[in-house]
């Protein structure tokens, strides 16, 4: 019966088109076909990682050039500050207190709890529109032909990573491609011959060079720069030794873990982790450079964002790198460091090349653009707001606020109003725990909690919390089972 409400919830939205005809004129120059979109999705990448951001340990050039050729977002925040919360709350268009999936919970033997099946996901959206859609990368939204499953989530095509947790190694003994199991044989023991990002690469080269004549929707959900810290020879050595001083990790090298989740050991893990932003950098060159080979760059929006903030993990070194760029936390806080993310946006002759935009923007905001971009209505009581008119130059609405909330340590909440943030931590044992409050004006690093100088922004940033957190059976706070 889900299945049936859903297909006519898709059916509807299909048919919203028709009383639509305004929202083609958003798109300039009087152009009504429906544009390719490609989203980019880097994993645990960090604000502070790109150079186009500051970073000074290494230059990303192709992004950095996607942004000169582009927009450049300064205030654009991840779903959340883990995988599959952050990725379910890109798919729905609702954040955290309202997304179905909202934890990295696990199903054994592989994968994670799936989307349930009357889920209305932006790749179902756009397929209804005549969209070709595709995934390359990893998935972590529900365990391989549960209605979790990307190919029952709306996409044509998958190809990597079902599983978060075997996305922690690159040199898998296999990926999926749909349904099907593809042994990767020269990984087969302890052999490292299959970098498994190259090969999910090419298969997203394949994806648009079959589909140039028609239009798409590509979804490239990268493993990089995530743990664990490993990169092929060759691009090690363009940083080895320029990194210094090196600190060895011991990590998981046999066993039940090996290959199966746990970190491999790695003796440079600075130069592994230079190389890896590297080649994913080196992979969005790449991808833009097709899409203009192809002749499709002018009807093709190009996004690149991260998943959330920098990680701690399997020898990774946020603060040598500067990951955060000075913002306090990493992945799994809600400080700014967690959830505050780079998103560039380049889209030829539609976009202004070389601007810079403080909209304040989240992943929920991509699917209303998604559907403004292909003239489609988006569904009702969703959370996002399309930034389609900020892409433009033209009048953009702001959110009064943004919520997140996080189950793990402890659970916590965040509120992003105006230039106020308010945070809440320990929800578990203390559901109505004091609120640090902080100007991100004056206090980007988020030093000096004045939650005691501005009772009345405290008070309504509580009322925000209380309202937006919705109670889910599968992924809740522990108080709320008591």
């Amino acid at each position: 019966m889900q299945k049936l409400y859903k297909i006519i919830a898709v059916i509807v939205f299909s048919w919203s088109l028709i009383n639509c005809n305004n929202k083609k004129q958003t798109i300039e120059n009087g152009d009504t076909r429906k544009p390719n979109i490609i989203y980019i999705l880097a994993d645990d990448l960090g604000y502070g990682d790109l150079s186009v951001m500051g970073q000074k340990k290494f230059s990303t050039p192709n992004i950095d050039k996607l942004a000169k050729d582009g927009v450049l977002f300064t205030q654009h925040y991840s779903g959340s500050t883990v995988c599959a919360p952050s990725r379910s709350s890109l798919m729905t268009g609702l954040h955290t207190g309202h997304t179905f999936i909202r934890g990295n919970r696990e199903i054994k033997p592989e994968g994670q709890y799936p989307l349930d099946s009357s889920i209305v996901t932006v790749a179902e959206l756009l397929k209804s529109e005549g969209y070709i859609t595709g995934a390359f990368g990893k998935w972590g939204l529900g365990y391989p032909a549960s209605e979790g499953d990307p190919n029952n989530q709306g996409f044509d095509e998958f190809y990597g990573y079902n599983c978060q947790r075997i996305g922690h190694n690159y040199y898998p003994y296999y990926l999926w491609h749909n349904q099907t199991k593809e042994i990767l044989k020269g990984n087969s023991g302890k052999e490292t011959e299959t970098y498994a990002p190259d090969v999910i690469h090419e298969k997203s080269i394949a994806f648009l060079e079959k589909n140039k004549d028609t239009t798409f929707f590509m979804y490239y959900p990268s493993v990089i720069p995530h743990a664990e810290l490993v990169a092929p020879e060759g691009y090690m050595a363009k940083f080895r030794g320029k990194l210094l001083p090196e600190k060895s990790y011991q990590g998981v090298d046999d066993g039940e873990d090996y290959k199966n989740g746990g970190y491999g050991s790695q003796k440079e893990p600075h130069t592994a982790f230079a190389a890896m932003v590297y080649l994913l950098d080196k992979q969005v060159g790449e991808i833009r450079k097709k899409v203009e080979e192809l002749g499709i760059a002018e009807n093709t929006i190009i996004i690149f964002t991260s998943d959330n903030g920098p990680h701690q993990e399997g020898g990774a070194d946020p603060n040598y790198f500067n990951s955060n760029a000075d913002l306090r936390g990493h992945k799994r806080d809600l400080y700014e460091g967690g959830i505050r993310v780079p998103m560039i946006a380049y889209w030829p002759n539609k976009i202004k090349a070389n601007s810079t935009s403080n909209h304040i923007s989240a992943f929920w905001d991509f699917l209303p653009t998604a559907c403004e971009i292909a003239q489609l209505k988006p569904p009702e009581n969703i959370d996002g707001i399309s930034f389609l008119p900020e892409l433009l130059g033209k009048k953009q609405e702001s959110h009064d606020y943004l919520y997140w909330e996080f189950l793990e340590r402890g659970g916590k909440q965040a509120v992003r109003f105006g230039d106020w943030k308010g945070i809440r931590l320990d929800m578990n044992n203390n559901a109505r725990a004091s609120i640090e409050l902080y100007n991100l004006v004056s206090d980007i690093g988020e030093e000096n909690n004045v939650a005691d100088e501005n009772p009345e922004i405290v008070e309504q940033i509580a009322n925000i919390m209380e309202k937006e957190h919705t109670y889910s059976e599968a992924f809740s706070f522990g108080y709320e089972k008591n």
